[in-house]
């Protein structure tokens, strides 16, 4: 679960992190980036696609900057997947409202 959550920094179970961060039921992947700072591509989440979450909860900043390409959210659509995108501090309550009940991962950009 996540504990807090505030610019630059997120705890969770305890542990902070400064960087972005994706969250899969059994780890925490704390070096995520994406190839272009501010959109999240496909090949950002080939990881998360295939570990094949009910729901994958975007948290897109705190001021929501981070944009998901029309065509990323296509294709997990298309793989039935459930999406859901937020600024981070709303996705981050999202997360832990769904989590104890389905198969969700967070991917979650910290900053702007």
């Amino acid at each position: 679960m996540i504990d807090a959550y505030d610019f630059g920094a997120i705890r969770i179970l305890g542990i902070t992190y400064n960087s972005d961060v994706i969250i899969y039921p059994d780890h925490i992947d704390s070096k995520w980036w994406r190839k272009q700072g501010h959109v999240l591509e496909i090949k950002d989440i080939e990881g998360v696609i295939k570990a094949k979450p009910d729901v994958i909860v975007i948290g897109t900043g705190q001021p929501g900057f981070m944009r998901v390409s029309d065509e990323t959210l296509a294709r997990i659509r298309r793989l039935n997947i459930e999406t859901i995108v937020m600024p981070t501090e709303e996705a981050c309550k999202e997360y832990n409202r769904i989590a104890p009940q389905k198969n969700v991962i967070a991917c979650l950009h910290l900053t702007c």
